[in-house]
């Protein structure tokens, strides 16, 4: 969680998954979720965010941040599918990342 946990807008969420690049979650999840890369301010690129880096947020951290905000009509139950996708996603990534850490390509 980027942000204070109870000082917050309600429907904003910013958090960050450690080892995974937010752009390429964000490739990994589609059009399911509306989401995006970092903070508010920031757009595009895998650059740490201003708002991050004011937050003492590590880089390593920073850019594996994703924001995540509802609307008026967001029910519980698109929040519920919302968290099935991400976790889905990012526990394919780290899978795949695991998979690639053993077994690195062989270079001649």
């Amino acid at each position: 969680l980027n942000g204070h946990p109870t000082e917050r807008l309600p429907n904003t969420l910013n958090v960050s998954f450690g080892g995974i690049l937010a752009y390429e979650l964000l490739e990994q999840i589609g059009k399911r979720v509306a989401a995006s890369a970092g903070a508010a301010c920031h757009s595009g690129g895998a650059s740490v965010s201003a708002a991050l880096q004011a937050m003492r947020v590590p880089p390593e951290w920073a850019l594996g941040a994703v924001r995540f905000s509802t609307g008026r009509m967001t029910t519980l139950e698109e929040v519920a599918e919302t968290v099935c996708h991400i976790a889905a996603a990012v526990e394919k990534m780290r899978k795949v990342r695991r998979t690639n850490e053993r077994n690195p390509p062989h270079r001649e």
